[in-house]
């Protein structure tokens, strides 16, 4: 049943009018009455939803369907609250509004939602495409999805396309890899919803923070993150039951939303047509939104009010609201004295920072404020705000420090912000942060009037009355000592939870690759002192143990096996922990810490919970191959591909040199990542190859012969692992997998190839696997010339463009050496594994 769209016409007839009111009365009394399925949430071709009809989500909370703003006559395809047609959350055709209520949406046979206007041309489309059939739904949270029928897998859906609102479980921000960036854009006024004048984006340079933007200005933020909500909005704590912040801080990506907890009432996020940010709560007694929060919300969020060095506070209407900060004066008196504090405020007293960075300076606590813009400033989440304010000291443009994260006991916090330029946007706030400002000596308080910072109090109050310089240098000494060995202390395991890369402190002279290292003792604690009990892989070269973080997390401990660490060895190891600090995807392992005492060489990664992909496709147990359905195979071999082209695209290109499925793992959502960089290396074309590298099976026949290592290597190892994912066996002891392959799909026969453990695939989903092997055989071609990039193969993997024929392979990827009759007969002979690990699960 299809609930007409309520009347908007002055001529529509009473009948009407009450029969909508009927429908609509009853859906709000009991809105889950609709989920058995009297209103579809679900459409496929051949069912179009036109301009009078609409498409209801399960729970009967969201309604899609097409509407008018306001007064206009211009009609669009939005999704709105059901209970309030005005709280309209998402717009197709934005730019593009229908002239008249000829509109239609449609599925097209390629994959993609389409909007027509009355003559049949296409006004929006999601350019989502699939060679299978489609259907589009509406979620209960308001997500449009397009997906192929009667599969989870997604090909498109609103939440990546945001309007003016942030609805629960969106997000906005950016995915560094992909370039995808999520934000808000307003509606140019309250009767047209095309993109507008402001834009609401999470600003992820120093600390995350929520910016509004009008064109190319700044008008608001909310302050930085604090680890538990934006410094600025401390609203939050009075809706906490409300709605749970989200925040992911990743080397890939960082993002922020919201979602509602069970049992609250409707709520959003909206950035209206005049920039104003509002949070809105659906009260069901007086049937109307209230407004929970509102920013800016006084002339102190005003961005930049009291200009640089400026403190604004909304109590102090006599002073213009605005004060310079303590060793300041107004930049431009005259102008100060006619309230325009845009010009801000200028130091009185120049800091003291001469040879080797000795300073008489100190720090003034200001309390309570919304802390400045951290655009530009340094953030270092792996320190304590005591070493913060040490490292501030000892540098010369630091202007001010802060906590970065509010979270622990204290109050103090941890992590560090360093500002190194223009103090700008600060303003009290209730539950407000702590900031520390850099002045001169003869700017500070006295020490028995002045609250000491969370760092030792003993470094600018020796300084301040005038200590001998002996004594100051004895204070120094033992305080960076202190340090050193306090730090030591603090980074045990726990510190292997993605910090953000930290800046050198003052006690690191040549600091390591930018993930920390932690204590041995830690390491034998977590995996019960290196059980036999807790392996869990095992290699020539190494044991990879299950390990336990203090919060229960799991972890992968690699110990390098002592007999192994020769001289290269040791190079080795550093190679991989200097390599896999500085990447970062969705594909590739997560290198979290590393331990480098004495004789031990330990590598510390995310814990991989479904081990690694050659138990799925080589496995003798077909329960365990059977998992891996086509769709899975497939979303597996696009993620390798992915985290390839990944390492290849990077400014200095990234060679694996050792691919190959024992190195593929899997996380708990099957998605594949690409572990074991011992032996990567940076590419540059004239230099010499240190480690020999050689996988029976996935060594390109130019490395095997001459040595010759270059991006193709890769190409070339991908191109094998693919044919093995596909037809589940091992190239190494089926010698003839490669020639095989081509002459099955050269025959057009690959379902002779496909593993048989896996139930035959629909004829849609073999032309994808066809498709597959094509490629795959275009990797291994002899001549790396004729092998494409990986950039290309993720292309190629992703859409049906046509591409050209391979051609036969013909060279035994064990040896280099053509392929005889005699190993073509030999198609189940024996060989050596290349696989350096049984069970490797990092």
């Amino acid at each position: 049943m299809r609930m007409q769209e309520p009347s908007q016409t002055m001529e529509a007839t009473y009948s009407h009018h009450l029969l909508n009111l009927l429908l609509l009365s009853f859906l709000l009394l009991s809105p889950r009455a609709f989920a058995a399925g009297d209103i579809a949430d679900t459409f496929s071709k051949g069912r179009n939803i036109t301009d009078n009809e609409t498409l209801v989500s399960a729970d009967g909370a969201f309604t899609m369907g097409f509407f008018s703003p306001g007064v206009s006559t211009k009609r669009f395809l939005g999704i709105w609250f059901t209970v309030s047609r005005d709280a309209v959350c998402w717009v197709a055709n934005r730019d593009r509004p229908l002239n008249d209520n000829s509109g239609v949406l449609v599925l097209s046979d390629a994959g993609s939602l389409l909007l027509l206007d009355g003559s049949g041309q296409v006004t929006w489309s999601s350019n989502s495409s699939s060679p299978s059939p489609v259907e589009a739904q509406l979620l209960n949270s308001g997500k449009l999805v397009v997906r192929n029928r009667g599969s989870s897998t997604v090909l498109w859906h609103s939440f990546d396309h945001p309007s003016n609102v942030l609805l629960s479980g969106m997000k906005v921000g950016k995915d560094f890899w992909s370039g995808a960036e999520w934000y808000l854009t307003s509606w140019r006024s309250a009767d047209d919803p095309s993109p507008g004048a402001y834009r609401r984006v999470l600003d992820t340079n120093g600390l995350p923070d929520n910016i509004v933007w009008q064109g190319n200005v700044k008008t608001f933020r909310t302050g930085p993150w604090n680890g538990l909500w934006f410094s600025g909005i401390p609203e939050v704590l009075t809706y906490s039951s409300l709605i749970e912040y989200q925040m992911v801080t990743t080397p890939r990506e960082i993002t922020y939303g919201y979602v509602v907890k069970s049992g609250s009432p409707f709520t959003y996020v909206v950035l209206t047509d005049t920039g104003i940010v509002k949070r809105l709560v659906w009260d069901a007694s007086s049937r109307a939104w209230q407004t929970y929060y509102q920013g800016p919300r006084d002339v102190c969020d005003a961005y930049g009010k009291c200009g640089p060095f400026g403190l604004c506070n909304s109590s102090a209407a006599s002073t213009s609201f605005c004060s310079c900060l303590k060793g300041f004066s107004p930049a431009s008196p005259s102008a100060w004295n006619l309230r325009d504090t845009s010009a801000g405020c200028r130091r009185k007293v120049k800091l003291d920072c001469g040879d080797k960075n000795r300073t008489t300076d100190g720090f003034v606590l200001l309390h309570g404020v919304k802390l400045p813009d951290t655009h530009n400033a340094s953030v270092d989440t792996s320190i304590t705000v005591e070493e913060c304010s040490a490292r501030c000291l000892a540098n010369c443009t630091c202007l001010a420090y802060a906590a970065a994260d509010i979270r622990g006991g204290g109050g103090a916090g941890s992590g560090c912000i360093i500002w190194t330029d223009d103090i700008m946007d600060l303003r009290y706030v209730d539950q407000g942060q702590d900031m520390y400002l850099r002045l001169a000596q003869v700017e500070l308080p006295s020490p028995s009037t002045s609250p000491s910072p969370p760092s030792s109090r003993s470094i600018p109050t020796a300084l301040v009355v005038g200590a001998s310089v002996a004594s100051i240098a004895v204070i120094l000494l033992i305080l960076l000592v202190v340090l050193v060995i306090r730090r030591r202390r603090r980074l045990t395991i726990s510190a292997a939870q993605s910090p953000a890369p930290a800046a050198p402190s003052i006690e690191q002279t040549n600091p390591p690759p930018t993930v920390p290292s932690v204590e041995l003792s830690s390491l034998k604690g977590a995996t019960g002192n290196f059980s036999e009990s807790n392996i869990i892989g095992r290699g020539g070269f190494a044991i990879v143990y299950e390990g336990h973080l203090s919060d229960g997390t799991k972890v992968a401990v690699k110990r390098l096996i002592r007999s192994s660490l020769t001289e290269v060895g040791g190079e080795d190891f550093m190679r991989e922990v200097k390599v896999m600090s500085e990447l970062s995807h969705a594909n590739l392992v997560q290198l979290l810490s590393y331990c480098n005492d004495g004789n031990e060489r330990i590598l510390v990664y995310e814990y991989m919970k479904n081990k690694s992909l050659n138990i799925y496709i080589f496995g003798g147990d077909p329960r365990f191959r059977s998992l891996l359905n086509w769709e899975r195979r497939l979303e597996i071999i696009r993620g390798v591909a992915k985290g390839v082209a990944y390492l290849h695209g990077l400014s200095k290109e990234v060679i694996h040199r050792d691919l190959k499925p024992s190195n593929i793992l899997l996380d708990d959502n099957w998605r594949p990542k690409i572990a074991d960089f011992g032996t990567a290396k940076l590419f540059v074309v004239d230099q010499t190859d240190p480690t020999l590298v050689q996988t029976a099976g996935y060594t390109a026949p130019e490395y095997i012969m001459e040595r010759y290592m270059t991006l193709k290597c890769d190409v070339y190892s991908f191109g094998v692992i693919l044919l093995e994912i596909i037809s589940g066996q091992r190239n190494s002891t089926k010698p003839t997998l490669l020639s095989d392959a081509w002459e099955s799909w050269n025959q057009g026969r690959i379902s002779n190839l496909l593993d048989s453990t896996v139930a035959q695939p629909e004829p849609v989903l073999l032309f994808e696997l066809e498709r597959c092997v094509q490629i795959g055989l275009l990797c291994v071609q002899q001549s790396p010339d004729d092998r494409p990039t990986m950039s290309a193969v993720v292309t190629m993997l992703n859409n049906n463009s046509q591409f050209r024929l391979p051609k036969r392979p013909v060279l035994d990827s064990r040896t280099g050496s053509p392929f005889s009759e005699a190993n073509r007969s030999t198609q189940h002979a024996s060989g050596t594994s290349g696989d350096s690990y049984t069970i490797y699960l990092t």
